[in-house]
């Protein structure tokens, strides 16, 4: 009777171990998130990105290396290292960035007349025509559909660089939306998430 008890003591401590690896993986750093997206949105649409801030150092000891058992680790604190994976860019990425920061200074004239506004999920729709020919129309709708496409291709690939998985998708693409609206320039046109317009 002791072997079999000492068996199945092992055996639940083997599974907790694995759980506690499995709650490592399911972590989303929404703070980490939010600050890669900042970064993202100054440095594709023209403003300067802030300066990165010194590490802070934390305290050491189990819980923040978590516990070694039979070559598993057992805890949740490897967190910071999923925090500090968030704005490590993968070539994919940076594509996607460079196609972003080069497009927007064709989508900015539009915008300075209101033409093309920041919808609340973070997107680019055309609100009006006004004042445009066809010609400038028809421009504007293709960057449009370019400009989207490639904003949700990044949000897709930020989620598999850090292995958030695909339901985690929608979730970058909101706290992306906050920081497009946020970084509007003055005079640009958001909408809120009541549908109502209004200008920075």
């Amino acid at each position: 009777m002791g072997r079999k008890t000492r068996h199945l003591s092992f055996l639940q401590v083997l599974m907790f171990s694995l759980f506690s690896c499995v709650t490592i993986n399911i972590y989303f750093p929404a703070a980490a998130v939010e600050k890669a997206a900042d970064k993202i949105v100054q440095e594709t649409w023209g403003k300067e990105a802030p300066a990165p801030e010194a590490d802070k150092p934390g305290p050491e000891g189990l819980l923040d290396h978590g516990i070694p058992f039979a070559g598993l680790r057992i805890g949740i604190t490897e967190a910071r290292a999923e925090e500090a994976d968030v704005d490590v860019t993968t070539p994919a990425i940076r594509a996607l960035k460079e196609s972003i920061r080069q497009r927007a200074e064709s989508i900015k004239p539009f915008m300075d007349k209101g033409n093309a506004g920041i919808s609340s999920d973070g997107l680019i729709v055309l609100r009006t025509d006004e004042g445009l020919g066809l010609k400038d129309k028809a421009a504007l709708t293709r960057l449009i559909s370019a400009e989207n496409k490639d904003r949700e291709a990044l949000y897709l690939e930020i989620a598999k660089a850090n292995n958030f998985g695909s339901e985690r998708v929608m979730d970058i693409k909101g706290i992306f939306a906050k920081s497009w609206i946020k970084n509007a320039q003055k005079g640009w046109w958001v909408q809120s998430p009541d549908g109502t317009w209004s200008q920075q």
